[in-house]
């Protein structure tokens, strides 16, 4: 009787072993995550069920009351890779050993679609952080305020844990932000243009929404630079569909320019109260070097390259402004007779 007693021991022991130890994950693929957000370990054990990350939901609960998890388990999310034990996986929500999100920045054009990102990235509801994005309140904190909000995001790839907040995502935005232009010499080459990183990144933020092409970035910057220097007004047709918010306008017309939005540079001399999007650090870049010309004016190439044609005076810009409206009216009417 002893000796079965003894078998028995040994058999629930080694089959405890075998569950802890070695058996693994059963998920297909390489690597599997899931979401902790407090609910308890009862849910979670289903949920590492479903997901076929452990095998029994009752060895997974007394495994992590022996471990004392719930006591040091934190929300967050977290990356199980194949094969990876019971009690592997024990010790990695026991010490928190939670994933990282990528945060991955390119062109955003207003707070409305910043936000809309950053909740679908972070454990955050979208609407919230909207509204933490326009409070003038919720913002001082981080030396910004709404109209200024965009310039603290440079467009890159960053990583983040995905259960972060709302002020530490933005206190590290804006780290990121001081040290991108504490680098290269950057606020010294804005002050040696007479502009501030504010109005840099703003100008910046014209000229992406203006072209992709690099060559004419610079040129185009230097034009709007010239503007600013002579007080002529900017009138950049981007500010123009940033104050209507309607960014698939092709063509400007007339009756847009009396928009009275203070983005709107037809109607309002100086850069506009903020940037019009997230520029790319190249682009911000080609900005600071953009070279010393007398130019005043641009306008596309009329062959739609994508080019432009770059003038120093009226006249000869018009000229080329007619060539190209000529052109996008032949454009046109050909679209339109193709849908007919």
């Amino acid at each position: 009787m002893k000796k079965l007693f003894y078998l028995l021991i040994f058999i629930v022991a080694a089959y405890l072993g075998y569950i802890t130890l070695v058996k693994s994950t059963h998920f297909s693929g390489e690597k599997e995550h899931f979401e902790y957000t407090g609910q308890g370990l009862d849910p979670l054990a289903d949920t590492l069920v479903s997901k076929k990350i452990i095998f029994d939901k009752h060895s997974f609960l007394l495994l992590a009351k022996v471990f004392k998890v719930e006591e040091k388990i934190k929300p967050g999310r977290y990356l199980v890779k194949r094969k990876t034990s019971l009690l592997d996986l024990i010790r990695m929500l026991r010490n928190n050993q939670q994933a990282t999100v990528k945060f991955i920045l390119n062109k955003v054009r207003t707070r409305g679609e910043l936000a809309a990102l950053v909740g679908k990235t972070f454990d955050l509801d979208s609407a919230y952080c909207a509204s933490y994005f326009n409070s003038n309140d919720s913002l001082v904190e981080y030396q910004t305020d709404t109209t200024q909000l965009l310039s603290l995001f440079i467009p890159d790839t960053y990583e983040f844990y995905w259960s972060t907040s709302i002020p530490k995502f933005l206190q590290k935005m804006k780290s990121n932000a001081d040290h991108f232009w504490s680098v290269k010499d950057r606020k010294q080459r804005a002050a040696n243009k007479g502009m501030s990183i504010h109005e840099i990144y703003t100008l910046a933020s014209i000229v992406e929404e203006e072209t992709n092409d690099e060559s004419d970035k610079k040129l185009i910057a230097s034009v709007y630079q010239n503007r600013l220097k002579k007080s002529m007004p900017l009138q950049a047709c981007p500010t123009i569909k940033f104050a209507m918010q309607d960014f698939a306008l092709t063509r400007i017309y007339e009756k847009y320019l009396s928009n009275p939005s203070p983005y709107n540079t037809y109607n309002h001399r100086g850069l506009p109260p903020g940037p019009i999007c997230t520029p790319s650090p190249k682009t911000i870049d080609l900005v600071l070097d953009a070279p010393n010309t007398n130019y005043l004016y641009f306008v596309a190439k009329a062959d739609f390259s994508g080019f432009h044609h770059f003038s120093s005076t009226y006249e000869e810009h018009n000229k080329y402004a007619k060539e190209y409206q000529k052109q996008l009216d032949i454009y046109q009417q050909k679209k339109a007779a193709a849908k007919q």
